[in-house]
Order: C-alpha cells, then sequence, then structure tokens
C-alpha cells in the first residue's frame, strides 16, 4: 500500500507515538473530556464492526475489543502502529493508511461504525476522507468523530479571516522537548458542509461541558472549558 507522507505532522507524531502510548492517554483533555464526549455518542458495540480511523497509541482499538467489536485500526504513522500493536497485538487488523487516499482496502458496505478520534483536522480536504467513510459503511452505519473546535483555533491563534480553511502550528511539551505539530483551522460551516456533502445526515452535534473528574484535575481549565469549547463532536449517518 502506497502512504503519502507529506501528510501534515507525520514527523511530530512518528517522534511522540512512545508519548501517546505512556502518557497522553492518562491527560485530563483525552480521559475526562474529549473521551467521555466521543463515547457518549457511540451505540452498543458489540458484535459491530468498528473502523479506528487515526488510531495513534490504540486506546480506542483496545476499549473497543473489550466490548467486543470487531475492530480496523487505521493510522498514518507507522511508530503509532507499532504501539496500537504493542497494546492489542492481533485481535485488531492495524493497517497503516493515509486518510488522504482511498482506503480501497476495504469493502463496500463492510463496516458498521466509524470513531475518529481528534484525527480529521490534519487533513486540508475532507472530500475524499468523507466519501471514504460514506462508501465503506452499511445503510444506517455511523461516523462518530471530534475535530478541534473552529471558535478555539480562531480565537487563540488570532487569526483575520474566519472562513478561511488554513494551515496553523502549535507546538506540544513531551519528555523529550517541545514537537512542532501542524494542522488545519476550517470554519463550522466547512466542517458541516463536507459532512453533509458526502451524503450523511447529522444527528448530534456536541460542545460539551468538562466532566467532574477535570475539574478535580485541572480547577482552572475547568472554568475556561465551560465558557470557551476546545473540541467538535459529532455524529452522522447514512441514510
Amino acid at each position: 500500500m502506497e502512504i503519502h507522507n507529506d501528510s501534515v505532522s507525520l514527523a511530530a507524531y512518528e517522534s511522540m507515538a512512545e508519548y501517546y502510548l505512556n502518557d497522553v492517554d492518562n491527560k485530563s483533555y483525552n480521559a475526562y473530556y474529549e473521551r467521555p464526549a466521543t463515547l457518549s455518542l457511540l451505540p452498543d458495540i458489540a458484535g459491530q464492526r468498528v473502523v479506528d480511523a487515526g488510531c495513534a497509541a490504540g486506546w480506542y482499538t483496545q476499549w473497543l475489543l473489550a466490548r467486543d467489536a470487531a475492530v480496523t485500526a487505521l493510522d498514518f504513522s507507522p511508530r503509532m502502529i507499532e504501539m496500537t500493536r504493542k497494546r492489542v497485538g492481533d485481535r485488531a487488523e492495524i493497517i497503516q493508511a493515509d486518510l488522504n487516499r482511498p482506503l480501497d482496502f476495504i469493502g463496500d458496505q463492510s463496516q458498521d461504525i466509524i470513531i475518529s478520534s481528534l484525527t480529521l483536522h490534519y487533513l486540508k480536504d475532507w472530500t475524499v476522507v468523507m466519501n471514504e467513510f460514506h462508501r465503506i459503511l452499511v445503510k444506517e452505519g455511523m461516523l462518530i468523530f471530534s475535530v478541534h473546535h473552529p471558535f478555539m483555533d480562531f480565537a487563540v491563534f488570532k487569526k483575520e479571516n474566519y472562513f478561511l480553511t488554513e494551515l496553523l502550528a502549535d507546538e506540544w511539551e513531551t519528555p523529550t522537548g517541545r514537537v512542532k505539530v501542524n494542522f488545519y483551522r476550517r470554519p463550522l460551516s466547512a466542517i458541516i458542509s463536507s459532512v453533509l456533502g458526502a451524503g450523511f445526515i447529522i444527528d448530534q452535534l456536541q460542545e460539551p461541558m468538562p466532566t467532574e473528574k477535570f475539574k478535580e484535575e485541572q480547577p482552572n481549565e475547568y472554568e475556561r472549558l465551560r465558557k470557551k469549547p476546545h473540541f467538535l463532536f459529532l455524529r452522522a449517518r447514512k441514510p
């Protein structure tokens, strides 16, 4: 399979794979903000065929397997694929793949659910990925994803034009130093249009409050998140 190695932030994620496996899972923004919201959108997944699109170090893959889903885990980073295999062994089908390209190794209407956690903002154009998600899902199949909230990125980076889709760069603190991570900010209208344009129907859009556990861990950040959203969560289905 050809891997499109100029994808945004490949080098950054290669360098952070161990950090993801050992540290990110327990960070408040992941454990007590992003994951509770994403998981609240999932139906009963026992026996369901689920694609974890952008699996990183495999937290969702492991969670899905523990609830008897049949999981196909995808990531464009070879090191993240390695971390996912380290975590779950051969219990999932784990494939290095670029979501910018067709997922031609997955059959038409062969999957029940796609979950994509904090991944799609690394793609400039969502046309291919949304069309492919729609193709591989069965009728009434679900797409559940989280991304950076467009308001958050617009405010934090103090941009001039909200309606542009533009490349931004952030720096993350890791145990081995600061790592530059590139991603794309886009307006809410572009997010919604990409999903609807592929033929999906959106049935839930969430801007959730942080959990009480988040408040215990980071009270100052808790108060900020109650006023300014950080992530956006959508659930869509294939009619």
